[in-house]
């Protein structure tokens, strides 16, 4: 058996699980998120989780968080929105408290598209692209069943492909860094993630409309679009256009089998189909376009712990 993890800014989820990925228990607890919060509190939440299943016979520990992870060294780096995770080794700092097990770490969408390739909608196919939208775009380009990962641990950060961007607007970037998604989001739309992330799309609504970001969601957006605001189908039309666009790029870079769209927006059967649709307007630019291939992924609430896992078998036993 195996105790997998899957690190979110708010909540870890755990769950314990066979080697097939099935879920005999499961549970949360709140991720260590102030300011105050050190890598040490981090390392001790799991450990003592952990703790509580030491005597199931635990085989190994997989886990899947924010940030760029070297999954051969076990470091990781960024760390998304658990700022003090940077440049930490913790897989050796999670095996030295759970008493020398094997520690598997990898991002989450990462995780999330290995879920696919394991028993997703990628499982028989060699090369995939996946893209997951949320609160920006996590993504993962899969070579011969494994995540090709680049030499800086880039590949598939399509949320920093450049989008939308003019000859003048060079001469006045500024960094993001410091700031945070919205406000990067207002100052530097040039990213894929400011057109085509589901909050991004929401923010930019938001605006429009004269209301918070807190009164718009994914959902409220589709209910005002079948009503008929017109504010909200544009918005929509554009989140499609962007997220086209960037399936086509994807293809012609890399040429995979399928591309499989994911997150919790893909819930929503018109997300697909409007992306689908502008992909297919587009693609009447040429015939190399034609054997594009689009579809969501089959899994979204436990996919995170399966493509854990699965990286744990890929880096520990050979498949």
């Amino acid at each position: 058996m195996y105790l997998v993890y899957d690190v979110g800014g708010t909540f870890i989820k755990y769950a314990l699980m066979t080697s097939e990925g099935e879920i005999l228990d499961k549970g949360k607890t709140k991720t260590p998120n102030k300011p105050a919060n050190t890598v040490e509190d981090f390392v001790e939440t799991l450990g003592s989780i952990y703790d509580g299943y030491k005597d199931k016979q635990v085989d190994g520990i997989a886990l899947d968080l924010p940030g760029q992870i070297d999954v051969d060294n076990g470091m990781v780096y960024g760390g998304g929105a658990l700022r003090y995770m940077h440049r930490v080794p913790l897989q050796k700092l999670l095996e030295d408290r759970c008493d020398g097990h094997k520690v598997s770490l990898e991002n989450d969408a990462k995780a999330a598209a290995l879920a696919e390739v394991w028993k997703g909608n990628a499982k028989d196919v060699s090369d995939a692209c996946i893209l997951i939208f949320g609160t920006g775009i996590g993504g993962a380009v899969i070579k011969d069943r494994h995540v090709h990962r680049g030499k800086h641990l880039l590949a598939g950060e399509v949320s920093f492909a450049i989008d939308e961007m003019t000859l003048a607007d060079v001469e006045t970037i500024v960094p993001i860094e410091d700031m945070d998604i919205m406000e990067a989001v207002d100052r530097v739309p040039f990213f894929c993630a400011a057109h085509g992330a589901t909050a991004s799309m929401c923010h930019n609504l938001a605006k429009k409309k004269g209301i918070t970001d807190d009164e718009v969601s994914g959902e409220q957006v589709y209910q005002w679009a079948g009503e008929g605001d017109e504010v909200a189908k544009k918005a929509l039309n554009e989140m499609y256009f962007s997220i086209a666009k960037l399936c086509l790029n994807m293809y012609v870079i890399f040429d995979p089998e399928v591309i499989l769209i994911g997150g919790g927006i893909s819930a929503e059967p018109r997300f697909i189909e409007g992306i689908c649709e502008y992909v297919n307007k587009i693609k009447k630019l040429s015939l190399i376009y034609d054997e594009i291939k689009l579809d969501v992924c089959k899994y979204r609430n436990d996919s995170n712990l399966l493509g854990a896992l699965y990286n744990f078998k890929q880096k520990y036993e050979d498949m």
